[in-house]
């Protein structure tokens, strides 16, 4: 199966870089366009099975940018994505045979779940599955996947990057600095912090393998063990 293809239109570059290149990890192939005269000009090209769509654009705005494509395709997913979130505009939204209406600022897993709850996970190719086992555990990479038994957890994509580098590494620990770079390009307070909240999270994700643990190891960073397994 081909990726699913997303066209997606801000005419904030820096945010949409960003948002560009985490929906791209996950696997989906994106179109990026500056505005709304551009989006639709990248429409018939592109054939999107998604659009994303800010609402405050120059020459051509999202709402309009939607009742032209409506007018055209009725099939293909459309989510708006705008810091306008008032009552009137999510229903503008609704109107307009948008499919989801997603308030500024959001986080991007939000996205991907709301991404996977209408097309399902991004395809990945076979020759790209990259998979970890430890103790009782699988972790599918690619999938974003841990399975203990029968037990399942979806974890997002940051949380998957820093449990691929831990996985890589068992048994050594990883200095947080290189886990903050992972999971979020450059280090800083903020990203110290968050970066405590996601291995909690990690934590959680594994607590039914009870062979498996992170530790915290003070002024060095995180280490995956293996209870009663010497590496």
């Amino acid at each position: 199966m081909k990726p699913l293809k997303i066209l997606f239109a801000d005419d904030d570059l820096k945010y949409s870089m960003l948002l560009k290149k985490f929906l791209e990890r996950e696997g989906y192939e994106v179109t990026y366009a500056g505005n709304g005269r551009i989006a639709l000009e990248q429409f018939p090209l592109v054939k999107p099975d998604l659009v994303l769509l800010d609402i405050n654009m120059p020459e051509v705005n999202g709402f309009e940018v939607a009742e032209q494509i409506r007018a055209v395709d009725s099939k293909v997913l459309l989510f708006f994505l705008s810091d306008r979130s008032d009552k009137a505009d999510r229903l503008k939204g609704f109107d307009l045979k948008g499919n989801d209406y997603l308030a500024k600022p959001f986080y991007p897993e939000e996205l991907i779940a709301r991404i996977r709850e209408r097309c399902g996970p991004a395809e990945r190719g076979a020759t790209e599955e990259e998979v970890y086992r430890f103790g009782q555990t699988v972790f599918n990479y690619s999938t974003n996947e841990i399975r203990t038994g029968s037990r399942k957890a979806l974890i997002t994509s940051r949380q998957a990057e820093l449990l691929r580098i831990l996985a890589r590494h068992p048994g050594v620990a990883v200095d947080r600095e290189v886990l903050i770079e992972a999971g979020w390009g450059h280090v800083s307070y903020a990203n110290s912090l968050a970066l405590n909240v996601q291995i909690t999270y990690l934590r959680r994700a594994l607590k039914a393998d009870t062979t498996v643990r992170i530790d915290a190891l003070m002024k060095k960073g995180y280490v995956l063990r293996v209870v009663g397994f010497e590496f």
